[in-house]
């Protein structure tokens, strides 16, 4: 019996191929892995269920019932902040799920147990980079199986992984998190999202496909910073078009304050806001740091909020697993 560490970083979304139902294939998610901010989770095998975190410890519960364990003991030791476009609740789920199955020895199926868990039902950028890291696009979901409504929890599966990539180690990701409202969530973006979905411009999809076929991946390929940052701030500018009725805008307030700030920046390459925000982010590299860090608190001030400002590198492997010491 032991006691396990599950260490795994945020993602950015950076947005979806489609959202028309014109087309054969909804949503296919594109984003990356980051290497920070982090959620770590903690846990030991146990006869019941022992978990202090609100909303964890729904995931210890469907994690405890789905591997068929008499309980465990978890501990949040970090955790992403919530709704702010990072990824918190896969990256929980998935956490939560494979610290407890560790800790008895099995080796859970993430992708696989993940509907179960109630993620990866549209995007499978969150599940993908929770594997492997990286710079991902998912395939999508046949556009029948989600019209109108997104099925049932379990009722499908995590789209599969279309592109990943490693990206360079000398990249860097300014990300900024305003202290305001926090994203959509629940019952209200599933609202948003069908009202999104019932009337996308199909012509925005097909201006997206373009986009990520002739500039983003091209880019990728080269490991041509700019070049992605610009690919990267065109695909989240047109998502942004799909939500703008939704929002307040194509981007949300205060994150297009915060945008137009950091487009103006000579450090800041492919400025965009991540799936519902309010977290911006932005391309930079690393001999860019410094200025790109006081960009990001120089764009807080001009929207005038406070929040968070950090500047990280890609994450380019799944979640850590490590020994946390052993019960006797």
């Amino acid at each position: 019996m032991s006691r396990v560490r599950v260490t795994t970083g945020a993602r950015i979304h950076v947005g979806f191929l489609n959202l028309s139902l014109a087309h054969d294939r909804l949503y296919g998610g594109i984003g990356l892995g980051l290497d920070r901010p982090r959620t770590v989770v903690t846990a030991s095998p146990a006869d019941s269920i022992e978990c202090d975190h609100p909303v964890a410890r729904g995931y210890v519960s469907r994690a405890v019932a789905r591997l068929d364990v008499p309980g465990a003991a978890v501990t949040i030791d970090a955790a992403l902040p919530r709704h702010a476009g990072l990824g918190s609740g896969t990256q929980l789920a998935g956490a939560v799920l494979t610290a407890v199955g560790r800790a008895h020895g099995m080796e859970p199926d993430v992708r696989a147990l993940a509907p179960a868990l109630g993620r990866g039902g549209r995007s499978g950028v969150g599940i993908a980079t929770f594997e492997a890291g990286g710079f991902v696009i998912d395939a999508g979901h046949p556009t029948e199986q989600f019209t109108p409504d997104r099925p049932a929890d379990g009722a499908w599966a995590v789209p599969r992984v279309a592109v990943r990539r490693d990206l360079p180690e000398t990249w860097r990701f300014l990300v900024v998190i305003p202290d305001t409202e926090r994203g959509r969530s629940g019952d209200t973006e599933e609202e948003s999202i069908r009202s999104v979905v019932e009337r996308a411009a199909p012509g925005t999809a097909d201006q997206v496909a373009g986009a990520v076929t002739r500039r983003l991946l091209p880019a990728v390929a080269a490991g041509a910073h700019k070049r992605f940052g610009a690919a990267i701030r065109s695909i989240d500018r047109l998502n942004g078009t799909w939500y703008a009725d939704e929002q307040g805008g194509v981007y949300r307030p205060p994150a297009g304050q915060i945008v137009a700030a950091l487009d103006d920046h000579q450090a800041c390459h492919g400025v965009g806001q991540s799936s519902w925000g309010p977290c911006v982010y932005a391309v930079t590299h690393a001999d860019r740091v410094d200025s790109a860090r006081a960009a990001g608190h120089a764009a807080l001030d001009d929207a005038g909020v406070t929040g968070t400002v950090l500047v990280t590198t890609a994450r380019n492997r799944g979640a850590g697993v490590e020994p946390a010491g052993h019960l006797g």
